[in-house]
């Protein structure tokens, strides 16, 4: 990871005013975040905003090198931002306390309320992505703020049953769920007491946002015959909001057309047949905040 961190610092050197650390005090902590502005920002119009959060263990900058979403952001003119959490880890009620641990939900409303006031934002055209421990707490955004968000997309973290047990909130989001049958870090299948399978997680949200009927039939996209993997793409809607869940058959613990991340974990393969950014982005733009 130390690399990494360099060629971040060699960024930030080189284009300070695209990505740029900041802090605040939440709950008597200070906190960052990274704050990436498309190169074509300019103060006179809104701009919708992506958090993407890291995995477990990972940094706000290495999530930012490793998604590379900054390009994506360029291209489709969205403010992007890595928050970072304590101890870089998510609160998603393993290993801590879902009510009581690190309050990483009011911390998101901070940073968000601090976007506010730095840039101009599209308040309709908030979203939320992450990988793996990120991609769990996106759910956990998804249940617990969507008077404030209106669409998330989770790369390899269903949905979590702590979220499951204590999502109280009415308000629909749009969802999507990308995930690897071959992920050996967080199961397609899911984990009992834990998080529930891929296919439970889809489920679970086509209820939530009174999506009814039986499932759509795949789409299958294979446009990289070589890279050992194909991609499933289910997706329903209600009008406003939908619901997608993408497999990635033989896929690993890995972010769909990133460069290969070894971290000494069995992560497994990357698909070239999509890319995520595009992928994530596609979905986001077709979802507003309802009133």
């Amino acid at each position: 990871m130390k690399s990494l961190i360099t060629v971040f610092v060699l960024a930030c050197t080189a284009a300070p005013a695209l990505a740029q650390v900041q802090t605040l005090v939440h709950k008597d902590e200070k906190r960052k975040y990274i704050v990436y502005t498309p190169a074509s920002y300019a103060p006179d119009k809104s701009y919708p905003v992506v958090f993407n959060y890291h995995g477990g263990g990972m940094s706000m900058a290495e999530q930012m090198l490793y998604t590379q979403m900054n390009r994506a952001a360029d291209r489709h003119q969205f403010i992007a931002v890595y928050p970072a959490g304590i101890k870089q880890d998510w609160n998603v009620g393993f290993g801590m306390s879902y009510l009581e641990g690190s309050d990483d939900i009011g911390f998101t409303e901070a940073v968000l309320n601090k976007l506010k006031k730095d840039y101009r934002i599209d308040s309709e055209r908030i979203y939320a992505t992450g990988l793996s421990r990120g991609g769990f707490f996106a759910l956990r955004v998804a249940a617990e703020l969507p008077q404030l968000f209106a669409a998330v997309a989770s790369v390899g973290g269903p949905m979590p049953e702590p979220v499951l047990q204590h999502h109280k909130q009415a308000g629909k989001v749009g969802v999507m769920l990308l995930h690897g049958t071959a992920d050996q870090v967080v199961a397609y299948g899911g984990k009992q007491g834990s998080y529930l399978s891929a296919a439970d997680s889809f489920a679970y949200w086509r209820r939530h946002n009174g999506i009814g009927g039986d499932a759509a039939h795949p789409r299958r996209i294979d446009a990289d015959a070589g890279d050992g993997a194909e991609v499933e793409w289910i997706e329903q809607g209600n009008g406003r909001q939908s619901v997608a869940m993408v497999t990635v058959r033989n896929g690993g613990h890995t972010w769909a057309g990133a460069d290969p991340f070894n971290v000494g974990l069995p992560i497994g393969i990357t698909t070239r047949d999509i890319d995520a950014n595009e992928a994530i982005w596609q979905f986001f733009a077709k979802h507003r905040r309802q009133p």
